[in-house]
């Protein structure tokens, strides 16, 4: 069959049973596959990393053809099944849909994957937060620059993975970089990381890196950066470019460099305002705690851009949550149990959604063993004590907001660092307990839990 004719029947199916044709990298990856091509073939034709094409774009594209199809689609077998169910006239006879969800929510024979890390494109088990379309139209104007701040685990990586797909989704360039991945020694040396900035973003845009015919030390490591990114990335580009950076906060371990390069975020955000080359970037920036290196307020990134602050799900997310891991959940009694004991914080409902899904146990069996050596949140528990046993000043402030009932003052370090974690929240200067599972955890309550300090 005619690709044209087959792309535009997808299309329309596509656009009946979930709201959104094909998106311009999906039909690239169909063409290609038609072309017998590799995704490494795809993608460099196409100007993409193959990494975005084979970790993002293709798994989403295989999973939406799979609902309309009733099939597994791999690139292996896609041509062959999207021609053969098109012979037969079945013309992807498209599912019933709910009032209010997708089936993709409802559907059984999808089981829920082990939830760690951020939450795949493709995952039913995904809350659209209502800060995403926000991102999104932020994306489209010219020299956007983004913060979005959260403690660990609370879906930030998630969300900019999904701010990454849509702007390239709309034809733009787009770089990832997580500064938990980057090297101390890189990290702590402002011209080492700078290097590294550059020769990641060449590198992500399939461009050989040319550090050495941009880096001139009369200049300086943060001029001879700026004019690499402006000179030889964006003067080449024809569309803007995301750059987003993930995990941000590990810098200010290193006020040194962070005094220099944070300052660098925000001189390129002013460039934008004035020369057309600097707003084809857009930025985001991603941590987990207010910044706490001493910044002049015109030379810091976190107080110009689009502000975001992810927080706890609240119970209708929850239960919506519980529906999709096939627990019917309705009338709130049993999200309130759960909540009362981790909030709404997303990893730990998730968590706990995945084993009641899988009925290795009952809810109160589960709230009743959760901050004991025998519970489902064990290992996380014992991660976060065994970072605060390396850290006795940390693990001492928190004993002091978990052993009163009463708001407690902390100095601001101990305080950014343990609202990082996600253990505590801030309420006005005064911190609390985030969740009374870690409160039990954390005291003597919960016996031989407790932190020895």
């Amino acid at each position: 069959m005619n690709l044209d004719r087959l792309l535009e029947i997808i299309d329309r199916q596509l656009i009946e049973s979930q709201n959104r044709p094909l998106s311009a990298t999906e039909i690239t990856i169909l063409q290609g596959i038609w072309q017998y091509q590799t995704y490494t073939q795809i993608a460099i034709a196409a100007g993409y990393s193959p990494g975005y094409f084979t970790t993002v774009v293709a798994p989403e594209l295989y999973q939406r053809l799979a609902k309309i199809i009733g099939q597994r689609v791999t690139k292996k077998n896609c041509r062959r099944l999207l021609e053969t169910h098109l012979s037969q006239g079945t013309a992807f006879k498209t599912p019933p849909q709910n009032s209010t969800e997708s089936s993709l929510d409802f559907n059984q024979d999808i089981l829920p994957p082990y939830p760690s890390g951020s939450v795949p494109l493709n995952s039913p088990f995904y809350l659209k937060r209502s800060v995403e379309s926000q991102v999104d139209r932020e994306l489209e104007k010219p020299g956007a620059l983004i913060r979005i701040k959260a403690p660990r685990e609370m879906g930030k990586t998630t969300l900019l993975l999904r701010n990454i797909d849509y702007a390239a989704r709309l034809g733009y360039q787009t770089v990832s970089l997580n500064l938990e991945q980057v090297e101390g020694s890189i990290l702590s040396d402002l011209n080492s990381f700078l290097r590294w900035l550059c020769a990641n973003i060449s590198h992500q845009l399939q461009r050989q890196p040319k550090l050495e015919e941009y880096w001139d030390e009369d200049l300086g490591s943060t001029i001879s950066c700026t004019l690499y990114l402006q000179d030889y990335i964006l003067e080449s580009l024809d569309t803007p470019i995301v750059l987003g950076l993930d995990e941000v906060n590990q810098i200010f371990e290193h006020p040194q460099v962070a005094k220099d390069f944070l300052p660098l975020l925000r001189s390129w955000y002013e460039e934008g305002k004035r020369l057309p080359v600097w707003q084809k970037l857009r930025t985001i920036v991603v941590h987990s705690t207010e910044i706490y290196v001493p910044l002049k307020l015109d030379q810091s990134p976190f107080n110009v851009g689009l502000p975001i602050q992810l927080h706890d799900f609240n119970l209708e997310e929850v239960e919506q949550l519980a529906r999709r891991y096939g627990l019917q959940w309705q009338d709130g009694t049993q999200a309130n149990k759960l909540m009362s004991l981790v909030g709404g914080h997303p990893a730990l409902v998730n968590l706990a959604l995945y084993h009641l899904s899988r009925e290795e146990m009952t809810l109160s069996q589960l709230l009743e063993t959760a901050p004991t050596a025998t519970g489902i949140y064990a290992n996380h528990l014992q991660r976060h004590r065994a970072a605060l046993e390396k850290q006795p000043e940390l693990a001492q402030a928190l004993d002091r907001v978990m052993s009163v009932s009463e708001p407690v003052i902390l100095a601001p370090i101990h305080s950014y660092k343990l609202v990082s974690m996600g253990l505590i929240k801030q309420s006005g200067d005064k911190a609390i307990a985030s969740c009374e599972l870690y409160r039990q955890y954390f005291t003597k309550k919960g016996q031989q839990y407790s932190i020895h300090i």
